[in-house]
């Protein structure tokens, strides 16, 4: 066996080394460093780099550099398709630059270090484009195809462990971040109860939510949503959603009108979001209730002595469709003991069964009675033993007593 086939055995093993290390507890950004670093020894280069594509898809950010620490270290962003690493993961294909010069780079940094030749090649998970991870050398030297197999043989394996390692970090964000937004504790008014559940489905966290807060004239508002998506965008935009609601009820506490300007939001500043929502203001001293809904699933109402009622809604546009039509209202008048029970469709809908069954299940489910006992019965009854294909968040709210009259500032 000649020495070049040999050279290649052992840098080929010598990889395999490099990435089957102590590795696998690292985060992202700690797992790129490392690989970086040991890559440069291996591959007998003075620069590494790992740019990463950002969330819009539109630059690559660099994450992690070995020999060209500044391109972390000032934030180098890369427009897809521009300059050397930008075609690289533009044309999902790799690069090679005999002679590193301003006009074949987008990156100054990379002349200003002195590199003269460089090798570039996308890092690609089933087609997708994850970044570009290239190595440079400050002395001339021709990268063969052979060198740029190679190097696509690491960036495979990279890709693959990034991919993995970042999908797990979302999780975990989007967990975090739903269960910080979720209220901590349902407020104390006089006169109501409140319970709710929350159950995240399988695989990637949704972007449901329910939200409860007095307002400035002693009622009470209540919010259900579900925006459309899943993993943390969808969670980073329930957030968004849940401080703009609390934002206008602060002026506004009639539902359709707190939801046409919700609507106006989504469509202005964040106009790829659609979203469901329920929006409903109760008067605890007149034991009035008013609902809106922006095509979300209506409440069910349970009253003494009568059989339960799925709310007759006018199922209005959820958020984010055309903000330019009009929203309703509808008016009940809850007496003590009533209970109403607000949801998200992931309790209602299954794979098997249309949303019509799923609403009658838990029509019968819903009975007068302590908020506690009807989120136990309505989960009893819809989840049971299975596993929640979806999120599932449900509120109950029961009136006990009328409170008195100078609870609330104003009539509604």
């Amino acid at each position: 066996m000649s020495s070049a086939p040999r050279e290649d055995l052992e840098r080929m093993r010598r990889i395999e080394a490099l990435l089957d290390g102590d590795l696998g507890h690292l985060s992202v950004e700690d797992l790129l460093r490392a690989l970086v670093t040991r890559l440069g020894a291996v591959l007998d280069v003075d620069t590494v780099a790992v740019l990463l594509l950002d969330p819009s898809g539109g630059h690559l950010i660099a994450t992690a550099a070995q020999g060209i620490d500044e391109e972390v270290q000032q934030g180098v962003r890369i427009p897809l398709g521009a300059g050397f690493a930008g075609r690289i993961a533009a044309e999902k294909q790799p690069v090679i630059l005999d002679d590193v010069t301003p006009a074949t780079v987008h990156n100054p940094l990379l002349v200003r270090r002195g590199i003269r030749s460089l090798l570039g090649v996308p890092l690609l998970v089933e087609g997708d484009v994850l970044g570009v991870l290239h190595v440079g050398t400050l002395t001339p030297r021709r990268f063969t195809e052979e060198d740029a197999g190679l190097l696509q043989l690491v960036a495979d394996r990279v890709a693959l462990a990034t991919r993995a390692r970042s999908s797990q970090a979302e999780r975990t964000a989007a967990a975090a971040l739903q269960r910080s937004l979720l209220p901590a504790a349902l407020p104390p008014v006089p006169g109501l109860g409140f319970d709710a559940r929350y159950v995240p489905g399988e695989g990637q966290v949704g972007g449901d939510w329910y939200d409860v807060f007095e307002l400035p004239s002693g009622r009470v508002c209540i919010v259900m949503g579900d925006v459309a998506g899943r993993g943390l965008p969808a969670a980073v935009t329930m957030g968004r959603l849940r401080t703009v609601f609390r934002a206008h009820a602060l002026d506004v506490e009639d539902p359709a009108e707190l939801l046409a300007r919700v609507d106006q939001h989504v469509r202005f500043f964040e106009p790829s979001t659609l979203a469901t929502a329920l929006c409903a203001v109760l008067d605890p001293c007149r034991q009035r209730l008013r609902v809106s809904t922006a095509g979300h699933p209506p409440p069910v109402i349970a009253r003494p002595g009568r059989a339960s009622e799925v709310l007759d809604l006018r199922p209005d546009l959820p958020l984010g469709v055309d903000a330019t039509l009009p929203r309703h209202v509808v008016e009940v008048d809850l007496h003590a003991g009533a209970a109403v029970c607000f949801y998200t469709d992931g309790l209602v809908e299954r794979r098997d069964s249309d949303i019509d069954t799923g609403l009658e299940l838990l029509r019968r489910a819903v009975r007068a009675d302590a908020a506690e006992k009807v989120t136990a019965a309505v989960m009893a009854e819809l989840v049971g033993r299975e596993h929640a294909h979806d999120d599932i968040a449900v509120l109950a709210l029961v009136v006990q007593d009328r409170p008195p009259a100078d609870s609330v500032q104003s009539p509604l």
